[in-house]
């Protein structure tokens, strides 16, 4: 990939991050700094992905005019919460002021082969979220593994009223792959339906998010990606990007594809 490939890559991606700290040990003052490097010289990014007791701080922060949305996660990371709990950590989330749920599906039930425990749950989920709030389901693709389980969680997901769908969160020993991104997108386009995509855990490079975006362009078209339809969830890859927007070399620069 060479420098004038790798910027117009980063220059794609900036605007596509859910930029991320969902570290055990968050603290306020980092939270702070979340929300001043998502806005760059370059553009902003897409959204931060924050712990539910961080919205009213950062929602204060950002201020109600900014450009960059708040997303939060619940039933997270385990999925393994009471829906009434669930939907109460929603309520609470919106009204703090979050913009997008992200919401992990009940998928060890779903793996041992409760499909309802996925549509009841997103369905009721979704329900809480009125527009313009955003509902993304997290799959936690890494443990389902198997190819059929994936592409049957995805359609679970999209049926029940998802508007994306995400690989991971991050916190189990195996994250985005192109193989379950492949699935996933696969599902999308079979679904007809308006349905955005996030692979998330582990993209860390401008190389890396470029195989992502090269997969979807492929699957979807070339006018598909947009931040409507597909985010980054990550945590380091800003720094890439802004490295090589900055005219620096990629951490990942003598990686090809």
């Amino acid at each position: 990939m060479d420098s004038h490939e790798a910027r117009a890559i980063a220059a794609r991606a900036l605007a596509l991050v859910d930029l991320t700290n969902l570290k055990d040990d968050c603290t306020p003052a980092q939270i702070d700094a979340l929300c001043a490097k998502a806005v760059t010289p370059y553009g902003h990014t897409a959204a931060i992905c924050i712990w539910p007791r961080f919205i009213a701080r950062a929602r204060t922060l950002l201020g109600p005019e900014s450009p960059v949305r708040i997303a939060t996660v619940v039933n997270f990371p385990s999925g393994d919460l009471k829906l009434e709990d669930v939907l109460a950590e929603t309520r609470e989330a919106i009204a703090d002021g979050a913009d997008e749920i992200d919401l992990v599906i009940p998928y060890r039930a779903f793996m041992a082969g409760d499909q309802a425990a996925v549509t009841s749950m997103v369905e009721a989920v979704r329900a809480a979220c009125a527009e313009p709030v955003l509902l993304k389901t997290i799959l936690e693709t890494g443990e389902i593994r198997d190819t059929a389980l994936i592409r049957r969680a995805s359609e679970l997901a999209i049926a029940a009223g998802a508007d994306f769908i995400k690989t991971s969160t991050g916190k189990v020993a195996v994250n985005a792959t192109l193989e379950a991104a492949d699935i996933m997108l696969q599902a999308i386009r079979d679904s007809r339906k308006k349905v955005g995509f996030k692979p998330a855990g582990g993209i860390s490079s401008v190389a890396d998010a470029g195989l992502y975006l090269r997969l979807a362009d492929t699957i979807l078209g070339e006018d598909w990606v947009m931040p409507s339809t597909f985010r980054f969830g990550a945590s380091g890859l800003l720094d890439d990007i802004l490295t090589v927007l900055g005219g620096g070399r990629s951490s990942a620069d003598n990686t090809g594809y």
